[in-house]
């Protein structure tokens, strides 16, 4: 199967450059197909049922496993919340979505989905990656491609401990210790370009704050608590993204 992926498939170059970017030549070359099939493009190509975001489910949670893992080890006397800091920091949007581009995955999506390929669709189809590697080769073999292809390429282990860019988690302890409480309130879910697109607004202590809108709940929470951050000096002075 695998040589027939590689020489004689319909989608051979897709096999050879999967080969390339995960080391290895898929067998079931359907499940990478999916895990690059956005979910914008279903009206306008039949092939799939489905779009990316079940295997996209899967590969978080591998992902999760494997990082979390990882980190446990290379860190032996390390306490709970270092270890949670790290991984968060690994699996997080803005990481995922750094890596899947200098990967080049951003260059395969753009040919399954319509319109405009966002950083957080990139990061998506990282995940989703991963979850077509554990269903078609297993744990193990997927275990190894996040260690050597993801977290020792492309991750800076010293700079994530010397950095934090979470600025939920830290808008998030500076209430925590200042008594104050912190809400994400939703302002709409609409549509933009095919894609849900939220609009959201914070509130500390019943006050507005800021707004702030993105493709992903995530990453317009991230937004508006830098935002609060700047505005109210948090960390004793403005930051920079």
């Amino acid at each position: 199967m695998k040589l027939y992926n590689l020489y004689f498939s319909e989608n051979r170059s897709l096999a050879r450059r999967l080969r390339d970017i995960i080391g290895f030549t898929p067998s079931n070359l359907y499940l990478y197909e999916m895990a690059f099939h956005h979910k914008s493009s279903n009206e306008n190509n039949g092939k799939f049922q489905f779009n990316n975001e079940r295997l996209e489910y899967l590969g978080d949670a591998v992902l999760s496993m494997v990082v979390g893992d990882y980190l446990f080890k290379k860190y032996p006397y390390k306490d709970e919340g270092f270890l949670t800091k790290m991984r968060s920091k690994i699996v997080k949007r803005k990481t995922l979505n750094d890596v899947s581009q200098k990967m080049g995955l951003d260059k395969i999506l753009s040919e399954y989905a319509i319109g405009n390929i966002s950083n957080s669709m990139a990061g998506n189809a990282l995940e989703a990656l991963v979850g077509a590697i554990y269903q078609d080769v297993g744990y193990e073999k997927s275990r190894k491609f996040i260690i050597k292809n993801i977290l020792r390429n492309f991750i800076d282990m010293e700079d994530l401990e010397n950095n934090d860019d979470n600025y939920k988690s830290q808008l998030l302890e500076w209430a925590q210790k200042m008594g104050k409480n912190v809400n994400f309130s939703m302002n709409e879910k609409d549509k933009m370009n095919g894609r849900d697109y939220f609009k959201i607004t914070l509130f500390i202590d019943d006050k507005k704050i800021c707004e702030s809108e993105a493709y992903n709940k995530k990453t317009a929470e991230q937004k508006a608590s830098f935002v609060a951050i700047n505005q109210l000096k948090i960390n004793g002075t403005a930051i920079s993204e």
